[in-house]
């Protein structure tokens, strides 16, 4: 069975439209333009609308141990990657817009107490027009990489390689078996993705990353391979 090629042009347009959709549908429309226009924004300086992150984002980062991340991976921001009060949120490939009704200090306070990540700086800011329905308070979480991205907005390949071998290489302590790729993907691409690459990583990124992780399971760094 072939999986369809992944389209990254395909998926950031329905990702746009899911995310007018969800943000301004509840609006009236004099507010709705005005919406719009902040979303288009986002997509223009953060990137597209994605589903969920690769576990090794600095967004999904910022808040932890490497012993913890590598083995309880987190893709989506909550509690547990140390982003408080989130409701009603869409995920951009480097930022989020969340909009709770409690306003919006439970979530800028949660993000000035992360730890930090020494790629990227983790920001968070309240937007004044309404999103989602009147009444919430919308903030966007937003992840600035130190290092330069590629020219289609994705993570250089240096980048992701060591992000991916600093989360994954610790599990070894732990580890009594090793995942397949086909397990571990999602975590390693994000979402939407194909077999080797995502709106997140490029396919020569992919394909890296697929041989660096490849080598340490063959490697045996985890135990025997998972069937």
């Amino acid at each position: 069975m072939h999986s369809m090629a992944f389209r990254a042009d395909e998926q950031a347009r329905i990702g746009r439209e899911h995310a007018i959709d969800y943000l301004l549908s509840n609006l009236p429309v004099s507010k709705r333009e005005q919406g719009q226009a902040v979303i288009d924004e986002l997509i223009e300086e953060y990137g597209p609308v994605v589903q969920y992150y690769p576990s090794w984002h600095p967004l999904m980062t910022a808040n932890g141990d490497k012993r913890e991340l590598g083995r309880y991976p987190k893709t989506r921001p909550d509690e547990g990657a140390g982003y408080k009060g989130l409701d009603h949120t869409i995920y951009f490939r480097n930022a989020f817009i969340s909009c709770p009704y409690g306003g919006a200090k439970t979530i800028i306070n949660s993000v000035k107490k992360l730890k930090g990540h020494q790629d990227a700086t983790i920001s968070a800011e309240e937007l004044d027009i309404p999103l989602y329905y009147e009444g919430t308070t919308p903030v966007v979480v937003k992840c600035d990489w130190h290092a330069e991205q590629e020219i289609d907005g994705t993570v250089p390949k240096r980048a992701a390689v060591g992000l991916l071998l600093e989360q994954e290489v610790p599990c070894w302590r732990w580890a009594q078996v090793a995942e397949t790729w086909e397990n571990m993907r999602h975590y390693i691409l994000g979402s939407p993705r194909g077999s080797k690459s995502s709106l997140f990583v490029s396919q020569e990124t992919g394909n890296a990353m697929k041989v660096a992780y490849m080598s340490l399971i063959n490697g045996g760094l985890f135990g025997p391979i998972y069937k």
